[in-house]
């Protein structure tokens, strides 16, 4: 537990005054738009999800936040809005913002254990979780390490 407070600590103050505008994190999504070049997330229940994923034969990002985490703040910002990351991310990911504090974050929280906020999940269809990052990335950063998750292998090939 104190490792977590003082990584909380750490990133607080390392990152909380990487921006001076709140950006809301509750409601609706604002990466959500069409215009917008970042990632697209999906609101749809975790179990639609998962189907998609299993359909789409594509690996689930999932953004695990809470709305008063100011690195999760930057990340929504700064980082998923980047054209780059969008690119990637959209087409390689069934992409999910989730408050982990609100909705389905709570019994998520159950499956997918959390030491921190941000933490950001690569999960299979099967809901198996493939690989876990925690703290604020670059842009450069996240390209990189999506790139690095290994895409499932197509079925009946």
């Amino acid at each position: 537990m104190k490792k977590v407070i003082w990584l909380l600590a750490v990133l607080v103050i390392g990152f909380g005054t990487a921006t001076t505008q709140a950006v809301p994190m509750g409601g609706k999504n604002p990466s959500s738009k069409a215009d917008d070049n970042g990632i697209r997330f999906t609101d749809a229940a975790w179990k639609d999800i998962l189907k998609k994923a299993k359909a789409e034969n594509k690996v689930i990002f999932l953004d695990a936040y809470a709305s008063w985490c100011g690195p999760c703040k930057v990340l929504q910002k700064k980082v998923f809005t980047q054209k780059a990351v969008g690119d990637l991310y959209n087409a390689r990911f069934i992409n999910v913002k989730m408050d982990m504090e609100k909705g389905e974050g709570p019994s998520l929280s159950q499956l997918y254990p959390l030491e921190a906020y941000p933490t950001m999940l690569y999960i299979d269809s099967e809901g198996r979780v493939l690989k876990k990052i925690i703290g604020l990335h670059t842009p450069e950063d996240l390209i990189a390490i999506g790139k690095s998750v290994k895409q499932p292998q197509r079925r009946g090939l």
